[in-house]
Parts: structure tokens; sequence; C-alpha cells
């Protein structure tokens, strides 16, 4: 019976991507607004899809190669006769094809959506709030929908064809290998142009927030889209599929879950084994409930929807996830069933720390709380000053999320062994389909408030585009609170799965190799994040020059006479974030199997441990001092402490450009990072085990 409950997921899926492309009609028959606004949009369209188009074209020829090093270098996890021996690895090539494929595929009808959205947003703010919101966060629900949808799709129909989680294992390494192409050549492209368009728009030449003069605005805008849209659905996809895949491969062996002998009963093996997949099912059904709660409800205060939407999906889902749960039961004995009862509730701690921490992000971020108000004071005190407030709170605002992790971890490995860790990740990855539609909400709103100024349509509509505005900063420091804990909670179940699967029973850090692994591990994200801030500054230098010289060399650009060249700043990001890109991924996908081959299995497994911890901190300390910085620039420019134009202002826009490219491409794109490394080492396992029996070229 477990297994024909898969069809609960693969249903489940079909009706995501159906109710993703009702949403896609609902929100392309809305006005799309006047003649100015169709133009600014259609340059935001163009733009957007010609960085995917060379993107796309740049990962054609990325999931090519990898394909045949799949298929033809490694060896299978299927083959007949003996573990690892025959080198035509075809179920995991085939699978890491349909991830890859699936992953773009979502990203793409993400973008589009969201590219039409943005204008008919901006309109409908003419008519409310709550017309405005409607347009924008079903634009952004069809991201989500589509994200979930191909997600559980592909785990259900690989898993029912080939019966076994290691191919499944091919199906998450796609995903995760084009999301950190996605996020990171996003999150590059857009830091450009808003690092760009902030430094002399703004501090040289005060020009308001999306100007139409400034030479940048289009790009900013077209960034929203890759970076915020593309980019975190793909990041939210590969978590969610990893966390998935890791829970599947170790239910594989009962012997890591507490109290159970692995060779007693098949039936609760095949029950644990499809269990994910099964509670993602629920989880999605729960997200479109609450989906159309937030639709029916409609209320006044766009962000207390969306937190709304939030809360109304765990509690359905927490429901419904029970139900399912006594179903599974039926055929277990008291063991068994006592068993699936502590899993469900490993799941909802899963959840509820996921929240804890999305609102945790959220405090230290929000303009209306005390971290924020704090820095937006220190710039009274100069650059400098607003430097050192905001690199502090973002190293602050790491103690909390650790403190959950630590509890989520400790209680589900309580209730359930390092399975139950697996599960809790599952559970805060289960509603995914409404914190990713909340995700997407945010450059919606944020292009269609562009979009209102430079359609002129008045400061009334202005004004509320703005409070959309600012409920979509909040999702986003949500959602990247949850996404930071997810893929952390995912990749120590990833590394748990990498342990059974290479033999490793312990690791011990006395051992030369396993030290050397570890310290190489707590680097990478050093090195990762100054690979991607240092892109951003090399392509915002050239992005600010670009600026310049259309000011200079056309003064009829600042008097509104003559439009600025948007496509030079455009092709200036594509190309810089596309060149930029490819050293962080290579290194993603060669430094994990360069340690195993050297160092060997057990070196590997220190150096994910490693990873994952310093990379935590990381992502964290990044993702919210950056968005502290922003919204302390953003409240100033409110009308408090001076307002625009002052010396206050000039130190928060300089606490902004720095925040830039740690909140929206260093910082989100750790994430990624972590479970691509982690899924490389379990993908190339069996190539690691014929170095030495899996201890390396170099033995001490």
């Amino acid at each position: 019976m477990a297994v024909a409950f898969l069809l609960v997921s693969l249903i489940a899926g079909i009706i995501s991507i159906g109710m993703a492309m009702y949403f896609r009609q609902l929100v392309l028959k809305e006005d799309p607004g006047n003649e100015k606004m169709v133009t600014v949009a259609g340059y935001i369209e163009d733009g957007a899809k010609a960085y995917i188009k060379v993107q796309y074209m740049v990962l054609a020829g990325f999931v090519g190669a990898l394909f045949f090093i799949i298929l033809f270098a490694l060896p299978s996890p299927l083959a007949p006769s003996e573990r690892y021996a025959v080198f035509f690895n075809w179920e995991q090539a085939v699978a890491y094809l349909i991830g890859s494929v699936g992953s773009m595929l979502a990203g793409y009808l993400g973008l589009y959506v969201g590219v039409k959205a943005n204008t008919r947003a901006a309109q409908a703010c003419t008519v409310g709030t709550k017309e405005g919101f409607n347009v924008a966060f079903f634009g952004g629900a069809v991201m989500g929908l589509a994200v979930v949808g191909v997600a559980l799709i592909g785990v259900s129909v690989l898993y029912w064809v080939f019966g076994t989680p290691l191919v499944v294992l091919g199906f998450s390494f796609g995903a995760s290998s084009i999301a950190l192409f996605m996020k990171c050549g996003g999150g590059i492209f857009t830091k450009t142009a808003d690092v760009g368009a902030d430094l002399v728009g703004k501090a040289e030449y005060d020009l308001p927030e999306d100007d139409p003069r400034n030479p940048a605005t289009i790009a900013d805008n077209v960034g929203d889209n890759v970076g915020d849209i593309a980019g975190m659905g793909s990041d939210l996809f590969d978590s969610y599929v990893a966390s998935i895949v890791a829970a599947m491969m170790l239910a594989a062996s009962l012997a890591l879950i507490t109290g159970i002998n692995p060779d007693l009963d098949p039936v609760l093996r095949a029950t644990l084994v499809v269990a994910p997949v099964v509670l993602c099912g629920v989880g999605l059904i729960a997200s479109l409930i609450g989906i159309f709660i937030i639709k029916y409800r409609k209320a006044e205060d766009p962000g207390k929807a969306l937190n709304n939407g939030t809360y109304y999906a765990t509690l359905i889902f927490a429901g419904i996830a029970a139900i399912f749960t006594w179903i599974l039961t039926l055929d277990l004995d008291p063991d068994g069933s006592l068993l699936l009862w502590r899993i469900y509730f490993a799941v909802l701690i899963g959840l509820a720390s996921g929240i804890v921490m999305g609102f945790t992000s959220d405090y230290f971020t929000r303009d209306d709380k005390a971290p924020t108000r704090n820095i937006a004071n220190s710039a009274k005190e100069g650059h400098a000053v607003v430097i050192l407030s905001g690199f502090s709170y973002g190293l602050l605002s790491v103690v909390p999320p650790t403190l959950g992790i630590i509890v989520a971890m400790a209680v589900s490995y309580l209730l359930a062994g390092v399975f139950g860790v697996a599960m809790a990740a599952v559970g805060m990855l289960a509603i995914v389909g409404t914190i990713v539609s909340n995700d997407a909400y945010g450059p919606i709103v944020d292009n269609s408030r562009a979009i209102a100024e430079q359609g002129e349509l008045g400061d009334d509509v202005i004004r509320t585009a703005d409070h959309l505005d600012s409920a979509g900063n909040t999702a986003k420091a949500i959602t990247k609170g949850f996404a930071i804990g997810a893929a952390n909670l995912t990749v120590f179940a990833l590394l748990f799965s990498f342990a059974e699967e290479s033999g490793i029973t312990a690791v011990d850090l006395l051992r030369i190799e396993v030290l050397i692994g570890a310290f190489v591990g707590v680097v990478v994200p050093a090195l990762f994040s100054a690979l991607l801030v240092l892109a951003v500054q090399r392509n915002a230098a050239k992005m600010v020059d670009e600026i310049r010289r259309q000011f200079e060399e056309n003064p009829k650009i600042l008097t509104g006479e003559e439009p600025a060249d948007f496509k030079r700043t455009i092709d200036i990001a594509t190309k810089g974030s596309l060149r930029e890109l490819i050293l962080p991924s290579i290194i993603s996908i060669t430094v994990p199997i360069a340690i195993g081959i050297i160092f060997g299995v057990a070196s590997l497994g220190a150096f994910l441990a490693g990873a994952i911890l310093s990379g935590f901190v990381f992502a964290v300390f990044m993702s919210n001092s950056g968005g502290s910085w922003d919204n302390a620039k953003k409240w100033i420019e409110d009308g408090n402490l001076g307002g625009k134009g002052t010396d206050v202002h000039k130190a928060s826009i300089t606490g902004d450009t720095v925040g830039d490219p740690f909140k929206d491409t260093a910082g989100p794109s750790i994430n990624t990072l972590l479970v691509v490394m982690s899924l490389t080492a379990s993908i190339f396992m069996g190539l690691l085990l014929l170095f030495n029996g899996g201890m390396g070229l170099i033995t001490f």
C-alpha cells in the first residue's frame, strides 16, 4: 500500500502544474496599463529573456558534458553482479538530465509570468491595494506551484520506475547544479545593476529610486526577476528535492533509525522510503488550500495576508499529514506504527523550526525593529559606523537560528535517529509552494513600483505600490531565513546518507587526513563568497563607468529629453554574470571530488561537515546584515533622520551598497553550494571507492 501512495504525490504534482497554468491565465488577462508602462515592462521582459536565453545556452553545454561524465565515467549503482561494477550509469544519467531540464523549466515558467505580472500589478494598484496584491501574489504563485509540481512529478515517477532512491539522487543532482548557476548568475546580475544604480544615480545625481533617467534602472528590474524569481525558485527547488532524496536514502537503511532492526520488517522499510514523498504531496495540497484562502479572505494588509497564508498552510498540513500518517500505519505492527508517529512529530518540529527561523530573519531586517533602526541611527556618525553596525548585527543574527537548528536536530534525533533529522528537513520544506509564492511576490511588486513611477501613475498609486513592496521585502527576508535553515538540515541529512553509503562509522578528528578535509571545508564557503562579491564589485565598476559615460556624453538623459541606453547596461550585467559564475560552479563540483580522490571518503565527510558549519554562519550573517542595511536606507528615505539627500542618507546608501551582494548574491548562494557539494560526494561515491577502497591516493 505504501508505494501506491506515491499516486498522492504524483496527482498533487499534476494538479500543481495545472493550477500554475490557471494562475498564469488569471494574471495575463489583467490590464497591462498605459503605453509607457507597457514599454518599460517590455524592456524588462526583453532583458530577462535575453539573459535566460544566453544562460540556458551555457547550461546546455554544461549539462551535456556532465551527462556523459555520469553515463560513462561513473560506475552504475544498480549493477546486478557487484555494486558499482558496471561503467554504464544510464539510470542516474537520465535522472540527472530530467532534474536539470525540470529545474530550468520551472525557473523559466516563473520568470515568464513574473515579467508579465509586474505592469499588471502596477495598473491594478490604480484600483486599490487588494487588487494590486492579488495580481502580484498570483504571479508569484505560478513560480511556487511550478517548482513543487515539477519536483514531485520527477521524484514520484523516477522512484516508481526504478524502485530505488539511488536513481532519484541523479534527479536531485541535476536540480542542484542548475540551481547553482541560476542563483549565482542571477545574484551577480541583479547586484551589478543595483550597486551601479545606487552609487551613481542616487549618491552622485540624487535621482529617486527607479528613476527612468538612470541607465541601470531597467537592468536592476531585470535582475529582480532573474535573481529573485528564477534564482530563488531554483534554490528552493534544489533544497526541496535534496531533502526528499536524503530521507529516502536513509530510509533504505533502517539500522540508522532508533530502535528498529533493519532485517525484520520489509513493509516498514517500504513505508519509510515513500513517506517523504507522500508528506511533501500533502504539503503541496496544504499550500494550494492556503493560496486559495489568501485569495478569498482578501486581507487589507498585504504583509499580514502573506504571513497568514504561511500559518494556514502550516496548520492544514499538520492536520492532513496526521490523517495520512494514520493510514500508513494500518499495515504496520505496533512498533512500526509508533515509529511513524514519532516521524510525524519530527516533521512538525522541522516545519515549526523553519517558520521560527524565517521570522527571526524578519526581526533582524525589518525597519520597525531595533536592529535596523539602530543601524539607521548609526548613519548619523558616518559611513564607516554604518558598516560596523550592520556587520555586528549580522553576526549577532547567527545565534537565534543556530539555536533553532540545534533544537530541531536534537529533538528529531531523539524521536527517530538521523532519519528523524532528515524528516525534519522534509517538514521544513513541506509547504515550499507557499514559501516560493511569497518570495516571488517580492520582485514582482518591486518591479511594479518602478513601473508605476516610470508610467507616471501619480503619487497615490506609487504609495500603494510602495506598501506592497514593503510587504515583499519582509516576505523575501523570511524566505531567505527559511531557505537557509532548510538547506542546512538537508545537507546534514545528506551527510548522514553519505556516511552510510561510504561505510564511515565515525570520523576521527585526530587523523591528519580528516583534519585536512575539515579545514578545506571550512574555507570553501569563504572562498565562494569572496569570488561572488568580487564578481559583483568588478561588474558594478563597469556599470558605474557606463552610467557616468552616458550622463556625461548625453546631458539630455538627465533632463528627460532622451532615453538612456538600457540595452548597454543590461548587456554589461549579462556578460559579466555569466563569465563570473564559471569558477564558483567548478569549485562546487571539483573540490569535493578532489578531496575524496586524494585523501579518501573519511576526509571528504569531514570536508562536508566543515563546509556545512562555516557555510551556515556565512549564509545567515550575509543575508541578514544585507537586509538590515537595505531596510535602514529605505527607512531613512521614508523621511526619517532628515530623509533623502542628506549625509545620513548617503551613509546609509554605502551600507546598502555593501549589503546588496551580501544578501542577494553570496549569502543565499551558499545554500546551493552546500547542497551541490553534498550531492556531488554521494553521486560520485562509486568512483571514489575505486581509489584504494575509499582510502584515497595519499594515506598517512
